[in-house]
């Protein structure tokens, strides 16, 4: 399989490369070149097989040859090491747990992947590489789980500072050894344009090795289809017709839901659902890409207002917006109609949501009003413990706390403070 720039299809690599750089040379995110088709009866049949097997019959296209077969399924077992249930809430609703993994987060699927894959094609290295990462929250937890201790990984993870939940910041300032956390004086979309700077400095290339571990890197990004795949099949028998509800920030987690959709799996739409930082669901009614500055909210995760992944999506319906609008929906809600999502959900349904699942749930109920049907699943995408500081007061004391999470509080964090002004940010990674 070949990966190419969507800034310039000509410039062509392989899985390997894509995964170590991260970002093409043009600044270009990799795409792959073919959208491998799954066997219909492999879909039709999913139930028959395990999750680790249909983690590898999913993501081994888009590999080939370049892991071995021994050493991929490896990383799929490591990858896919907890469950991933779907809890019904009520009605035709129900969620897709995605926060039974090390950091209470889906993204422990990419990080994981990411970090067998890279482990594996560093593993004759003597040169170390750099692992450079933007967080709006639980990508940095994710990433410092997943690379903590690997040999020849230094990880730099740059996060919003007061824009990330108390439990979040614990999560990626608190481990040491070769996880490093930068307190960035700006939003998200600054630390991301901080590290896509970085890839086009020469200067620093030639110090030291540089790759990124955000949604930007085709191995954070493709494996997130796994529990897509997970979730039609404990949902397929009852309910054939599905729809997803994706909280959405930088748009990787629906992208991978929409290429498995475009591999195979029966899916009848999908719903992006963003915080008031809204320049998809703006798109989608006018047609005009227009991002505003970042506004911060409860679901913090999305405060993105310039979604790197949105390009994917668009370069997988061939840049028509007819063609997207057909498979896709996207709506926008506020901080009040999250919290009083929260609080309803648990007072009627005994069900806690996080702020993010909370906007995916807002998003699900509003197509089902249209389209009552369907069966939507909306991703909750967070323990609601990561957010307890910011939780409505009437359901705080119901958040269960995990044990495994509780003993962080008492950590010392670990972070370096920092402008949003990128030689002071060069000038730290060059020492």
């Amino acid at each position: 399989m070949k990966y190419f720039s969507l800034n310039n299809k000509s410039h062509q690599v392989n899985f390997e490369t894509a995964v170590i750089q991260g970002l093409a040379p043009d600044r270009g995110l990799y795409f792959p070149e073919k959208i491998p088709a799954l066997d219909p009866a492999f879909i039709a049949n999913l139930h028959q097989f395990s999750d680790h097997e249909i983690g590898y019959r999913v993501i081994s296209p888009f590999i080939g040859d370049e892991i071995e077969e021994k050493e991929l399924r490896k990383i799929i077992a490591d990858t896919l090491s907890f469950p991933f249930p779907v809890q019904k809430v009520t009605g035709q609703t129900f969620a897709l747990e995605l926060f039974h993994g090390p950091t209470l987060a889906f993204k422990d699927v990419g990080a994981r992947f990411m970090a067998g894959c890279l482990g594996y094609f560093r593993r004759n290295s003597k040169e170390p590489v750099t692992v450079l990462v933007a967080t709006s929250g639980d990508t940095g937890g994710a990433v410092a789980s997943g690379f903590y201790d690997v040999p020849g990984v230094e990880v730099v993870i740059l996060y919003p500072s007061k824009k990330v939940s108390q439990l979040q910041e614990k999560q990626l300032t608190t481990l040491g050894k070769n996880i490093h956390a930068l307190e960035i004086e700006g939003t998200f979309d600054d630390c991301q344009q901080l590290v896509k700077t970085a890839f086009l400095d020469q200067e620093l290339q030639q110090k030291r090795a540089l790759t990124s571990a955000n949604s930007i890197n085709v191995a954070r990004w493709l494996p997130q289809m796994f529990y897509y795949f997970l979730a039609y099949k404990q949902m397929k028998a009852a309910h054939p017709k599905l729809i997803f509800s994706v909280p959405s920030g930088n748009f990787g987690n629906i992208c991978a839901g929409m290429m498995a959709a475009a591999m195979g799996l029966p899916v009848s739409h999908f719903v992006a659902a963003t915080n008031v930082n809204d320049t998809v669901p703006r798109f989608m009614e006018t047609g005009k890409y227009d991002p505003h500055s970042a506004v911060p909210t409860l679901s913090n995760a999305m405060d993105v207002a310039d979604p790197s992944n949105f390009v994917r999506i668009l370069e997988l319906f061939g840049n028509s917006l007819p063609s997207l609008q057909a498979k896709l929906s996207s709506y926008s809600f506020t901080d009040a109609e999250t919290s009083v999502a929260m609080e309803k959900v648990w007072k009627e349904h005994h069900y806690m949501l996080d702020p993010h699942g909370a906007v995916g749930y807002l998003g699900l109920q509003q197509y089902l009003q249209d389209h009552p049907e369907l069966t939507g699943i909306f991703l909750e995408t967070a323990h609601p413990v990561k957010f307890e500081d910011t939780a409505p007061k009437s359901i705080r004391d119901e958040i269960y706390t995990p044990a495994k999470v509780a003993s962080l509080y008492y950590k010392e964090k670990q972070a370096t403070l920092l402008p949003t002004d990128y030689n002071t940010f060069k000038n730290w990674l060059m020492q």
